[in-house]
């Protein structure tokens, strides 16, 4: 069985599905309630992928929501507890979504593996950063050339390239798309002199410095809250992959020849029978869900259950080559530009 750890992008958000299911008491209570509330396993599901591999989930909702993140214990305390429940409930491989894998990383949660009475078993859990950092590839290479931008030929900033899911794209973007120049950006300094040395290349720059110039803008980091760019000083074409979560670059970037993709989406090859992901407010819940969720579902489909994705840049090549191939194989492809409805790119 596999498992997908999520929650809702706001607290007015959640309170709304706690109501329709069923959960007066929780969904009337404010967020102090809702700091004390226990995670919920809220639906079963079954899939066959293409190549008829048949297949049992479970939807856990951690209760955690955005507003949360201030409070360190309480936001420590919804991931590991949600943890433990799809621990408990026999799970073979668990992916953290949205921000219960930020949460798990940045908290450095694996200093907690004692959860009350039970101990967790890393083996059984997968941040799904491989397969959201290989399908931001993919996005990127079949997306481009759609808006007359050649990946071979382009400069690509990386925004949050030291991170677990910004090193693993600048190492594809390096050895397997071949790129002109990746430009790198990251707020510490030395991550960024190593992740340089590690590639042989790429040019260090601030956001300020990398935005003028690159073809294409992968963001696998939240964007500052204050940022203002001209969009007029961006390339035309340039082509943004929304890499990071929640996913409003659209909210901050328009323009001519600006093209914004929502980026670590797949869509699965047919219909689903759930609900899950009405509350990641997906354009075509029944068939799309974050990249992450489904590493979840490939691993489980391929019998593989252990950590996949886990510990900060240790995402290699050949793992990306093997989550990718199986994804294409059991049905999944990326999500891709002008998608209403959404244009999956095999």
């Amino acid at each position: 069985m596999f498992g997908l750890i999520g929650h809702s992008t706001s607290f007015k958000d959640a309170r709304r599905k706690a109501m329709e299911l069923g959960f007066d008491h929780i969904a009337e209570g404010d967020l102090d309630v809702w700091c004390t509330a226990p995670p919920q396993l809220v639906e079963h599901v079954n899939v066959v992928s293409a190549i008829g591999k048949k297949i049992e989930g479970a939807y856990i909702d951690s209760c955690f929501v955005p507003e949360m993140l201030s409070r360190f214990k309480t936001a420590r305390r919804k991931v590991l507890n949600a943890m433990e429940l799809a621990q408990k409930k026999g799970i073979n491989i668990t992916a953290l979504g949205g921000f219960t894998s930020i949460i798990f990383e940045n908290f450095n949660l694996l200093q907690n593996k004692q959860v009350r009475n039970t101990t967790l078993n890393w083996e059984r859990f997968t941040t799904g950063n491989t397969h959201t950092a290989w399908v931001i590839c993919r996005q990127l290479e079949k997306n481009a050339p759609l808006v007359g931008i050649d990946p071979k030929k382009s400069k690509v900033a990386v925004v949050g390239a030291t991170g677990d899911i910004g090193s693993a794209v600048c190492r594809w973007l390096s050895n397997r798309t071949g790129v002109a120049e990746i430009l790198l950006v990251a707020r510490q300094q030395q991550p960024l002199i190593d992740l340089q040395k590690e590639l042989q290349g790429g040019r260090i720059l601030s956001l300020e410095e990398a935005l003028p110039e690159a073809d294409i803008v992968v963001w696998v980091a939240s964007m500052p809250k204050n940022l203002e760019i001209d969009s007029s000083k961006l390339p035309n074409p340039c082509l943004m992959i929304d890499g990071g979560y929640p996913k409003n670059l659209d909210e901050r970037f328009s323009g001519n020849g600006l093209h914004v993709l929502k980026g670590g989406i797949v869509e699965f090859f047919e219909d689903i029978g759930w609900n899950m992901m009405q509350l990641a407010e997906m354009e075509r819940p029944q068939r799309e869900m974050f990249a992450c969720f489904a590493e979840a579902m490939i691993l489980e489909f391929e019998g593989c259950h252990t950590n996949f994705s886990w510990g900060r840049n240790n995402i290699t090549l050949e793992k990306m080559d093997f989550i990718g191939q199986a994804s294409l194989r059991h049905g999944f492809s990326a999500v891709g530009l002008n998608s209403n409805p959404p244009t999956a790119i095999v």
